[in-house]
């Protein structure tokens, strides 16, 4: 037996213990970004158990809409967003959230708030469940502005502006991806402790990678640039390899492969919906911080992802992001447009 393997076994770095000891850096820290982020990793561990029942109970007709106590049972999305909030507000450093579910922002009762500002999209994919695809819940969290009342402004800020993003994705296993500002770590759940252990430390996205990944079934709709880029993908005139193409249709699942992996992710803007898809506050924001963050970049086909200004809670915007070389790629054809 190897007793420095063994060592390493026994010494675990669970979620808890590493963002405590992220705060001993920060002597001014009283500890509530650490009790904020305990109650979403608790909340990932109620989501996470029940998509892995969801199945199940389908099966076992529990998840019909009534029950035979006559209880309306409830989608995955919707008991994943209740579940979320309560979180959130019970851990009292809360004052705004923002979830995909609802369309407006809730404010929380004076007597439960606290200076964090919570984003998020509490089931992300959700459409996959039935077919077993990974799924995943994406959250962003910022400060609130001053002292006084919580208004949107609030959390209308520019992605940068955020001290922690990450999501959680329920697949094969159950893993947390975060970053609080100074890089990003990955956790992975031990379902036989209950914890998230640290299993991807310090993540570093390659600075070029082999994979894009697009919806190619909204082709006929794409910008010219958006075009060429894919075009250059698959028929590349430098005598490179083709990239090969992975698309997932979970936007969770397919950065994640992009974080690990290398490459690029991209929703850009088409005829159809001209301001993309993906939300800004809870989708484009907190995944471009990530990228970012493992030293990728993120760009909107006009500028960098996180210096965008949201003027609504729910807004949409084009996103393109992964490698850094790649991303530059797609920069320099929208660059290129521009001029004409």
């Amino acid at each position: 037996m190897d007793p420095a393997a063994d060592a390493h076994r026994t010494d675990l770095m669970t979620i808890t213990r590493f963002v405590l000891n992220e705060q001993s850096k920060h002597p001014e820290s009283r500890g509530d970004f650490t009790i904020l982020l305990s109650h979403i990793v608790l909340g990932c561990k109620f989501v996470c158990s029940a998509v892995n029942k969801a199945g199940l109970a389908k099966l076992i007709g529990l998840a019909g809409e009534t029950n035979v106590q006559g209880e309306e049972q409830k989608k995955l999305d919707v008991l994943s967003n209740e579940v979320f909030m309560k979180a959130l507000i019970s851990s009292g450093r809360t004052s705004i959230l923002v979830s995909e579910e609802d369309e407006e922002a809730t404010i929380v009762e004076p007597s439960k708030r606290g200076r964090y500002c919570v984003v998020f999209d509490p089931l992300d994919g959700s459409s996959n469940i039935d077919c077993g695809v990974s799924i995943g819940t994406i959250f962003g969290i910022y400060m609130l502005k001053d002292g006084g009342e919580p208004t949107l402004d609030d959390v209308l800020q520019p992605g940068k502006h955020m001290v922690a993003a990450g999501y959680c994705m329920y697949g094969s296993s159950c893993t947390l991806v975060l970053s609080t500002g100074s890089g990003v770590n990955g956790f992975t759940l031990d379902p036989s402790l209950g914890e998230f252990i640290l299993t991807h430390p310090g993540i570093k996205i390659p600075k070029k990678g082999k994979i894009y990944s697009v919806n190619e079934g909204n082709a006929k709709n794409w910008d010219g640039p958006t075009a060429k880029y894919v075009e250059k993908c698959k028929f590349p005139k430098d005598g490179s390899s083709p990239k090969s193409l992975r698309y997932i249709g979970s936007m969770v699942a397919d950065v994640h492969r992009t974080l690990l992996y290398g490459g690029v992710f991209l929703y850009p803007a088409d005829k159809k919906s001209p301001n993309g898809k993906l939300r800004v506050l809870y989708e484009v924001f907190p995944m471009s911080f990530l990228v970012e963050q493992a030293g990728g970049q993120s760009f909107t086909g006009k500028q960098r992802a996180l210096d965008l200004v949201p003027k609504k809670i729910h807004e949409r915007s084009p996103i393109f992001l992964g490698s850094y070389d790649d991303v530059e790629e797609i920069k320099a054809l929208y660059a290129e447009d521009e001029k004409k």
